[in-house]
């Protein structure tokens, strides 16, 4: 039958239009599985008692209930291909139930944090910078915080937005997201005003560093530049989500926030939460996001509960207990 593992990844880019992040996790999980038992032709062929044997396996290296979880979903996929596609005459993982789990609340920051952010974004982006490098970094970093907090955005997302991005007219912008499918994405003016500032800074900067010599060593091309709206020296041309992730850790600190506290993920579940709270409904909150099932989107039902404890208490007749 081939390489199994390889096979199956074939299957989830084709027909599932699988990102190359979900291939690379799912290569991982199975390396691992095949790892276990001692190839992968053997995980391919392995039964019931071999599963729960590797579950057990990782449970005991102290691994957290979500994790295995995901290994074992990694697994009923894997076998459920490998019997649909008739390799095997089984389905050895049909059978087993994952660890209960409970589903964490999302980290999410108050409205005040965030304002305190951008307001430091923005407070840096205009203090003098030692060159204009630095200056169209600070500005880069004022329109991530910018366009997290406003769209909600997948962190690869916005490292991927292309040049055009900031040139669309009108009030929002088409996102290219999971499974390569495009959404439309309602775009404010803060936003909007934080992309030009960028652009202009960046435009500055590579006036200025044009006219130094050598300045072609390690950079992105012209071509790339003016592909990507965020453009870098990193081998897809843009700007990676690591890079991301640090520069929203170092502003956290400029701002006075627990830098383990702020991710580009956590400014999605601001941008979530933060719209239920104002009366937001959960179907146009998972539109935005780009969820394709919400249940997805149902980890913020807390806030919906909040806010419909807040209206029987506000609202309801009876609250204040008295009765006409």
């Amino acid at each position: 039958m081939g390489r199994p593992v390889a096979l199956f990844l074939d299957m989830l880019a084709a027909e599932r239009g699988a990102s190359a992040n979900t291939l690379a996790a799912y290569r991982r999980d199975l390396d691992d599985y095949a790892e276990f038992l001692g190839g992968e032709a053997k995980a391919a062929a392995s039964g019931t008692p071999d599963i729960r044997a590797y579950l057990a396996e990782l449970t005991g290296r102290g691994l957290k209930g979500a994790t295995v979880a995901r290994r074992l979903s990694a697994l009923r996929q894997f076998h459920r291909f490998l019997y649909v596609e008739g390799y095997r005459g089984d389905d050895p993982a049909a059978v087993l139930e994952g660890p209960k789990r409970g589903r964490p609340l999302p980290k999410v920051l108050s409205l005040a944090e965030v304002t305190r952010l951008i307001e430091t974004a923005h407070e840096r982006a205009q203090a003098p910078a030692a060159s204009p490098a630095e200056a169209a970094r600070r500005a880069r970093v004022a329109c991530f915080v910018e366009l997290l907090y406003a769209t909600g955005l997948r962190v690869s997302e916005l490292a991927a937005l292309p040049a055009a991005a900031a040139r669309a007219k009108g009030d929002a912008i088409i996102v290219r997201g999971k499974g390569n499918k495009e959404r439309l994405v309602p775009l404010g003016e803060p936003a909007r005003a934080a992309m030009a500032a960028y652009r202009v800074a960046l435009a500055a900067a590579r006036a200025a560093r044009a006219g130094k010599d050598g300045d072609a060593t390690s950079r992105p091309d012209g071509k790339e530049e003016a592909r990507w709206l965020f453009p870098s020296a990193a081998a897809s041309g843009h700007v990676t989500r690591q890079q991301v992730a640090l520069d929203l850790k170092d502003l956290a600190a400029a701002a006075g926030i627990d830098a383990a506290k702020l991710s580009p993920h956590v400014l999605r579940h601001a941008f979530a939460s933060h719209l239920l709270a104002h009366g937001a409904e959960l179907r146009m909150v998972q539109t935005l996001l780009g969820h394709s099932d919400i249940s997805t989107t149902q980890i913020y039902t807390h806030v919906l509960d909040d806010r419909l404890k807040s209206l029987v208490r506000d609202l309801h007749p009876l609250a204040d207990g008295e009765a006409e």
